[in-house]
């Protein structure tokens, strides 16, 4: 799917949430063929003509000023990070983005190694991993020892079973995934790695297919998670991202527990060797 083709499906998933009664419209007599509003009727509500909202749908209507994607959205009740997501799609859809590196900077390997009990993965912004250390190893999976092609988190969450045990949230994790690598696929610019990422698990994961199908978006960079190891058990960690100044397309991960929790207890039993 072409990024013309992800904001026409984009919005028109977002047609179908709204009905007509609820922009004060009314109702055609007769069966409607489309759930929700259909183009007509959302550029009657947004103050455009039907032919440029079509054209702005199609991808084909140029510079699109912010007072029409504002009506737009409002019609549409576009969340924060859905509206973000759309100027995205409709921004300048052929800007190169400076591809992320192979192999992150040794300082930056060094400091992962620092971070030392803390779990902590560098990643770019699609979440190939790049380099994680011994404790992120130990409480996810050992991305380092996959094939490079392999290590990327949204992937190992869907394609492989041990996410489920890792996750007992797991359902919960693939919708956050599968949004996140939306929104990755509306920042990508010519980045051809995030539509690789969609047709090789549309192809084989029906679950990613199903959610992808949601047409949801997330840019969440901070959040809370349950995770469970084999040996210390279930653990509620914060987790917060942090983009290093001189690389802004990647992110820092690092896992925390809330201080006196028996999470706290049970990380520091993993980093410190009391289980295998």
């Amino acid at each position: 799917m072409s990024r013309q083709d992800e904001l026409r499906e984009f919005l028109r998933s977002r047609r179908s949430r709204v009905a007509p009664r609820d922009v004060g419209l009314p109702a055609r007599a007769g069966g409607r063929r489309v759930r929700g509003l259909r183009r007509e009727e959302l550029a009657l509500a947004a103050g455009v003509s039907a032919d440029y909202y079509t054209r702005m749908e199609q991808g084909r209507a140029g510079n699109v000023s912010d007072q029409v994607l504002e009506a737009v959205a409002g019609v549409l009740r576009l969340t924060a990070e859905e509206q973000r997501h759309l100027r995205e799609l409709i921004g300048d859809r052929h800007h190169a983005r400076p591809r992320p590196p192979a192999r992150p900077r040794a300082a930056l390997r060094m400091m992962l190694d620092m971070l030392g009990p803390a779990p902590a993965l560098l990643m770019t912004g699609v979440l190939d991993i790049l380099a994680l250390n011994r404790m992120g190893a130990a409480l996810l999976t050992d991305f380092e020892a996959m094939p490079r092609p392999e290590r990327n988190e949204i992937r190992w969450i869907f394609l492989d079973p041990r996410a489920r045990d890792v996750f007992p949230d797991w359902e919960e994790v693939a919708v956050e995934a599968a949004a996140w690598l939306r929104g990755a696929l509306g920042r990508s610019g010519d980045d051809p790695r995030p539509q690789q990422l969609v047709d090789e698990l549309s192809a084989r994961s029906a679950d990613f297919a199903r959610h992808w199908a949601d047409h949801r978006v997330t840019y969440c960079t901070y959040g809370t998670k349950r995770l469970r190891h084999p040996e210390v058990g279930v653990m509620t960690l914060n987790w917060e991202s942090f983009a290093p100044t001189a690389d802004p397309d990647l992110y820092l991960v690092v896992y925390t527990a809330p201080t006196g929790s028996p999470s706290e207890e049970r990380l520091a039993a993993l980093a410190g060797g009391q289980v295998s």
